[in-house]
């Protein structure tokens, strides 16, 4: 079964805080969390929401405000709607700050899009993809592991590192690599894997599985995420085509994938449990030259191949950028490139090596997402990086759902309810109306958009819109 078009999503934390106008204490990340949700839970007497788009919207552990992306089942769709994310939880935050003055307190919110804060502590950015139930994900990990590792390089955000483990301070491609700790595993924060294999398909389970991918950094730039997507879309998809891809299987992946990040030329030498030896660019070579000739014969569905075309040209253009060590071509639109490239006009400034305060403040206002005082949106907004999408998409993706997928179907209900004052109860899977009377509909294809059950659910709020309370 090749899922061509298929099912996928995306879940981002972002990290929080606060900073005081008037030289009055900072407040810390929880209570600027409850002013960030106080109308969410004013409103709907909680903090983990299924919102009008589909989407889910909550308070994670470390309050950590986090979105879920609904379902979605193409590359654009899906970055339309990661990017909304960003524009709900800024206007969470603007609205924070408006509190924050009504109780006499200058302060300013802070929300950054990266995936480690200042003492060290991390969160993520975890990629969903759907796949059929007749893939082991443990097979399927260990075919995926050496793209994985590796794809730090065309993908990473970039840090500025710390000293740890033995490395010196320094710039590293990947702002994850070195919090994960195992290869495939079950675990997500106790030792957190690159592929999590809890089964949790968010559908029918004899169809479907969902690979969790735990290990991507956190993007910025449009052109990056796409490609994050985009080439690991096409290892999927040649996986299940039964696509034969070099055998890369390597004997220590993690000890591997932290070498790689602080290796830009990509030549880390990594030991293949064969006992051979190939470097982190051949595995992205070898594995960019199948995706190349997949597309040839792939099925025109889902992701068009023509924007899949879009993502092999960027691929093609970063490897080759790494092999040549000249990223001029690349260098407005993929995270790291960016980024170390202000970071190295800074250096040069300031004189100083990757120790001086002022870089990890470059490198942190990258991350901010507020228009207008965020490093990376300035870029943006005076075109002086490459976008993938529209403003006039991505303000579209904020209230409304994927039109198909599953998530149309959540969406209309939520849609509906609000407009009414209807109390209903929601998850990726059921959709309930809780009165007058309880009805339950259960949907286990995500892939459906409609359904003659989700419109008798409608019909009967629309008979009883008169005895709800809005």
């Amino acid at each position: 079964m090749i899922f061509a078009r298929r099912i996928m999503g995306v879940e981002t934390e972002y990290g929080i805080t606060a900073v005081a106008g008037d030289g009055g204490r900072s407040l810390t990340p929880d209570e600027i969390a409850r002013y960030l949700f106080r109308p969410i839970v004013e409103k709907y007497s909680s903090s983990n929401i299924f919102t009008r788009n589909g989407s889910r919207l909550y308070l994670d552990v470390g309050s950590h405000p986090e979105i879920a992306t609904a379902e979605c089942d193409s590359l654009t769709q899906l970055l339309n709607h990661e990017q909304a994310g960003d524009l709900v939880v800024d206007k969470l935050a603007q609205r924070a700050e408006e509190a924050l003055a009504a109780d006499r307190v200058d302060g300013r919110v802070y929300l950054f899009k990266n995936n480690v804060d200042s003492v060290g502590n991390s969160y993520g950015c975890h990629e969903n993809y759907l796949v059929g139930r007749h893939l082991p994900l443990r097979s399927l990990g260990k075919q995926l592991l050496p793209f994985m590792i590796t794809r730090q390089l065309i993908c990473g955000a970039g840090m500025v590192g710390r000293a740890t483990g033995g490395f010196q301070p320094g710039f590293v491609l990947s702002q994850r690599a070195d919090q994960v700790w195992e290869g495939i595993s079950s675990a997500t924060t106790r030792a957190r894997p690159i592929i999590n294999t809890r089964d949790e398909p968010h559908g029918d389970s004899e169809r479907f599985r969902r690979m969790h991918v735990i290990v991507g950094d956190s993007n910025m730039s449009e052109t990056t995420f796409a490609l994050k997507i985009g080439s690991t879309l096409l290892v999927l998809e040649m996986i299940e085509a039964g696509v034969t891809l070099p055998d890369f299987e390597m004997d220590n992946p993690i000890g591997h994938i932290r070498d790689i990040a602080r290796d830009m030329t990509g030549s880390t030498p990594l030991l293949l449990k064969d006992g051979g030896t190939v470097t982190a660019l051949e595995v992205q070579e070898a594995t960019l030259a199948a995706a190349t000739q997949w597309l040839e014969e792939r099925p025109d569905e889902g992701t068009p191949t023509e924007e899949l075309r879009r993502v092999v040209d960027l691929w093609t253009r970063q490897l080759t950028a790494l092999r040549t060590q000249d990223f001029s071509q690349v260098d407005r639109e993929i995270d790291w490139v960016i980024k170390l490239n202000l970071l190295n006009r800074y250096r040069e400034r300031l004189g100083e090596d990757w120790t001086h305060p002022k870089l990890a403040q470059i490198d942190l206002t990258y991350h901010d997402i507020r228009p207008g005082r965020g490093l990376f949106p300035l870029l943006e907004s005076r075109g002086m990086v490459e976008r993938w999408t529209t403003d006039e998409a991505i303000e579209a993706a904020v209230d409304t759902a994927p039109e198909t997928t599953r998530a149309r179907l959540r969406g209309q209900l939520i849609h509906r309810a609000e407009e009414l004052g209807a109390p209903i109860t929601t998850d990726w899977v059921h959709l309930k109306v809780n009165e007058p009377e309880s009805r339950l509909v259960e949907l286990l294809d995500p892939f459906e958009p409609v359904d003659a059950r989700v419109d008798e659910l409608l019909a009967y709020l629309d008979d009883n819109a008169g005895s709800y309370r809005r």
